[in-house]
């Protein structure tokens, strides 16, 4: 029961994440700040659903499910090194 409600909670926490940078990506004025809220936001908003499904997966007796760590990491590790690199070919365009 407890485990079920802190599954739920995650989800909508990640969908709430999820959807505040969807409008952020859509309602900001320029490129820096339009990569910002993606790329924050979205990686809380996905970290907090795949663990959830990890959460679940292991109360449904599978056990801890190494798909969704992976996943989770690749996540962490990608997500901001590309927001990284989109913001310096932004600044090298610009340059020129």
């Amino acid at each position: 029961m407890i485990g079920e409600a802190l599954i739920a909670a995650l989800l909508l926490l990640g969908g709430a994440f999820l959807l505040v940078g969807s409008i952020g990506l859509a309602r900001m004025p320029d490129f820096f700040t339009r990569l910002h809220a993606p790329t924050k936001a979205t990686t809380l908003g996905v970290g907090a659903i795949v663990i959830a499904s990890m959460l679940y997966h292991s109360l449904l007796g599978d056990g801890l499910s190494l798909r969704e760590l992976a996943i989770s990491l690749f996540l962490f590790i990608t997500a901001p090194l590309v927001g990284h690199l989109l913001a310096k070919a932004e600044l090298r365009r610009r340059r020129r």
